[in-house]
């Protein structure tokens, strides 16, 4: 029970990292704040871990400001503060060149994937900050970004881009404030089997093993990450007893970013 009276948000809660990080926290014993875009399937996911005294959920767009501002504000009415924030929610985009990609996609991608890191942390530090600087309570942010984030990505070059300036702003915020009793850190997986990698199977040319291979030739391990191994290392980052490490660009990538 590393997570016993706490308090967590989570976006992009429906996914398949966001809806396992969920249950993972509450069982835990975190109280968590769940948001996603899609009210229905929040509504789906909140049945279905029937933990409606310690969950409650948002549904909202987190590319706008006052979104992120209501989560934080329904965190400390209904538990009372935030200790944890795992900011999850994540597009891609077609697996092409850069001049193929269209305009507003491009726009779209850079919105959800790094402005709305942004305005989380925005929403965020000043409550961390207030709770630590009148009860020396401690806070946690996670950022979920990306392998693409720490080397190249050809193809999906925006994706990439979005994803890099996410580590960017989680080094630039720990520093801000590491004496402020808030550590901040990004997770940076690789391929895992989740909807978003599905879609790629979806609209490759290749059969399924040959996708499947195309997209982990360059793995050491030579397989795709599973959501549990991602899991481990969201909880691994967050842990209170984990209180040292900030800054800092976590890859479970098998091996990708090692050679």
């Amino acid at each position: 029970m590393r997570f016993k009276d706490k308090v967590v948000i989570v976006t992009g809660a429906t996914g398949g990292i966001g809806s396992k990080a969920v249950e993972a926290f509450l069982k835990e014993g975190a109280s968590v704040v769940a948001s996603d875009l899609d009210a229905e399937k929040l509504n789906d996911l909140d049945r279905e871990l029937r933990c409606s005294d310690r969950m409650i959920t948002l549904a909202g767009d987190i590319t706008k400001g006052a979104t992120h501002n209501a989560i934080v504000d329904l965190a400390v009415e209904s538990f009372g503060g935030l200790d944890v924030a795992l900011n999850n929610a994540g597009i891609s985009h077609n697996v092409v060149r850069l001049p193929l990609i269209e305009d507003e996609l491009a726009r779209r991608v850079i919105d959800v994937d790094l402005m709305a890191v942004f305005l989380a942390m925005k929403a965020q530090l000043p409550v961390m900050a207030k709770q630590y600087k009148e009860a020396e309570r401690t806070g946690s942010i996670i950022n979920v970004a990306s392998a693409a984030g720490l080397v190249a990505a050809p193809l999906m070059s925006v994706y990439s881009a979005a994803k890099h300036g996410v580590i960017g702003l989680t080094k630039s915020a720990a520093a801000e404030y590491a004496k402020h009793g808030i550590r901040i850190n990004s997770i940076c997986p690789a391929f895992t089997k989740t909807a978003m990698v599905e879609s790629f199977f979806e609209t490759s040319d290749n059969n399924r093993e040959q996708a499947t291979k195309s997209l982990t030739k360059g793995m050491p391990m030579g397989r795709m990450g599973e959501i549990s191994e991602i899991i481990s290392g969201i909880l691994f980052a967050a842990d209170p007893s984990n209180s040292f490490m900030t800054g800092h660009s976590i890859a479970i990538d098998g091996g990708l970013t090692a050679i």
